[in-house]
Order: C-alpha cells, then sequence, then structure tokens
C-alpha cells in the first residue's frame, strides 16, 4: 500500500513593512530611557536655568520674579565686559592657531609616511584626556620652579626666568597654548577625512600641467574641503567660547581677571557669590550666541549644498 506524503508546508512570514515597524518601535524602546536622560539632564535644566534668569535666586529658598533686571545689570557690569573682552580673545587666536596647526598637519600626514599611524595617534592622544587635568599638568610646568623656566634659565640665564601665569598678557597665551595642544588632534582628524574626499586625479592632472603644490593646494584641495572648514571653524569657535577648565585650573581667572571668561563668570557668581540668578543670566547670554554660531554654520552648509 502506498502512502503519500504531503508536501511540507511553507512557513508563513508577516509581511515585510510589518517586521520594519516592529523592529523599529523595538529601537525606540531601548532608546526611550537615554532619551529620557537627556532630556532630565540637559533640556530641562537649560529650561530651569532660563527661567532662573529672570528671578533674584540664590540658591536656596524662594525667589522673585525681576525681569530683565539680571540683563540690565550685564550691560552694566564691567566685569562681564571684561569677561566677555577675555572670552573674544581666547576664541579668535584658538580659531587662528588650531585651524592653521591641525590643517598642516592632516596635509602631512596624508602623505604615504611609515609612521604616519603612529603620529596620527601621538598627536590625537591629548584630545582623549580631561581638560582638568591637562591643566593641572600644565600648571606644574609652567610654575616659577618647573620645567619652562628650567629651559628658559638653561638657555638665556637665571635672569630670563618668568611668571608665566601671574603675568597679565603671557597667562592669556599660555591658556591659548594648553587649548591648542589638546585640541588640534581633533581638527587634524577631521581634516584629513575632508582631504580623503578630494579627487586625487584632480591633483594629478594640475601636477601635469605644471601646476605647483601651492597652486594645486589653492586651486583644488582648499576649496573642497570648504564644508570641512566651516564644521571646524563653528566647533572652534564653540569650544573657545566655553573654555572653563583650562583656566580653573592654570590661573583660576587671574590674575587680576586678566583671564576671567564667560564660563568663569558664571560659575563665580553662581557657585561662589550665590548669585544664581544673575549666573544663570550670563550662561543664557552664552548659550544664545552660540547658538547663533550654530545656525550660521547650518546656514553656510545648506548654501553650499544647494550651489553644488
Amino acid at each position: 500500500m502506498l502512502v503519500r506524503e504531503s508536501p511540507p508546508r511553507s512557513r508563513t512570514f508577516p509581511p515585510a513593512r510589518r517586521r520594519v515597524g516592529a523592529s523599529r518601535a523595538l529601537s525606540w524602546w531601548w532608546a526611550l530611557p537615554g532619551l529620557l536622560l537627556l532630556l532630565l539632564v540637559h533640556y530641562v535644566s537649560v529650561a530651569l536655568g532660563g527661567m532662573y534668569a529672570f528671578t533674584d535666586w540664590r540658591g536656596i529658598g524662594d525667589f522673585d520674579f525681576v525681569g530683565f533686571a539680571n540683563f540690565a545689570r550685564i550691560l552694566s557690569d564691567p566685569i562681564t565686559y571684561g569677561a566677555l573682552a577675555n572670552t573674544a580673545f581666547f576664541a579668535f587666536f584658538y580659531l587662528i592657531l588650531a585651524n592653521a596647526i591641525g590643517l598642516l598637519l592632516a596635509i602631512g600626514l596624508n602623505r604615504a609616511l611609515k609612521a604616519k599611524s603612529f603620529l596620527r595617534s601621538l598627536i590625537f592622544l591629548p584630545a582623549v584626556l580631561s581638560p582638568l587635568a591637562v591643566g593641572y599638568i600644565w600648571r606644574f610646568i609652567f610654575t616659577f620652579d618647573g620645567p619652562a623656566n628650567d629651559l628658559v634659565v638653561g638657555l638665556w640665564g637665571e635672569e630670563s626666568r618668568m611668571l608665566w601665569l601671574a603675568d597679565v598678557a603671557v597667562s592669556r597665551w599660555v591658556i591659548v597654548l594648553v587649548m591648542v595642544w589638546q585640541n588640534v588632534g581633533v581638527v587634524m582628524v577631521i581634516y584629513l577625512a575632508g582631504l580623503a574626499n578630494v579627487p586625487p586625479e584632480l591633483e594629478e592632472a594640475a601636477a601635469v600641467d605644471g601646476a605647483s603644490s601651492p597652486r594645486r593646494f589653492v586651486s583644488i584641495v582648499l576649496p573642497s574641503l570648504r564644508p570641512t572648514v566651516i564644521i571646524v571653524c563653528t566647533l572652534l569657535l564653540i569650544t573657545g567660547l566655553r573654555v572653563f577648565d583650562e583656566i580653573i585650573a592654570l590661573t583660576g581667572g587671574g590674575p587680576y581677571g586678566a583671564t576671567e571668561t564667560l564660563s568663569t563668570q558664571v560659575w563665580r557668581q553662581s557657585f561662589v557669590a550665590g548669585e544664581f540668578g544673575y549666573g544663570s543670566a550670563i550662561a543664557m547670554c552664552l548659550t544664545v550666541l552660540i547658538l547663533i554660531l550654530a545656525i550660521t554654520q547650518n546656514t553656510l552648509l545648506r548654501e553650499r549644498r544647494k550651489g553644488e
């Protein structure tokens, strides 16, 4: 007697659209704790800071709304004006030096060198360190009896020993030096990514036509790097405007307020003087300034894409 075997049933699967929808819903559930933490720590704190900027809150107890009194005080406070000028100084020279050095390093390490991977890692290494820890290390280097003065004395004699962090003019440049040293590796990596997108055949064709290296850089490489330059400049400006850790570690805002910035003013007014309302108003002004820079960057990049 022959027994017929029924053919195996084919497995049925839910429609692809339903599977994709379920996968997306599951992804959102996994991301929900992180999103809630970001909302609580970042956006809620920003909203509270914006509210306190219109109050006379001193950190504890009740508070009264004072309208725009804190912002009017900013306009008449010479200390805050000095902090604004110092902030502009740090942001400008940090932007120029980090940009130039980072681009030169990227161009130099974009060539076929045997040790380029090691050199890239070595230059990028300071970026992963804590800015506060880096600041204290450099503070030791620039103390009166530190290695910096030992080097200067060895070259030019004992009379050349300097008070690096107590001199009004020199202390500013020390902070700029530390900022550039720590973050130039990040700039280099971003420019290396931009250089990887430059079509090599264009450079080769220009070289065949007899164009020199500077001419090829100005005519081919630099226009291709324009979006990268915009991004780097915006990031450097934002970092320069927010400089805080290096100043606290190196000078504490001194000497005589020569290195006081808007960020250190926010900390000093809030946690030292106990005027959280006034400190929040300064923080709001700094936030608006950074927001303007971010919007400007997005606008420039959008216009660049439209032009392409």
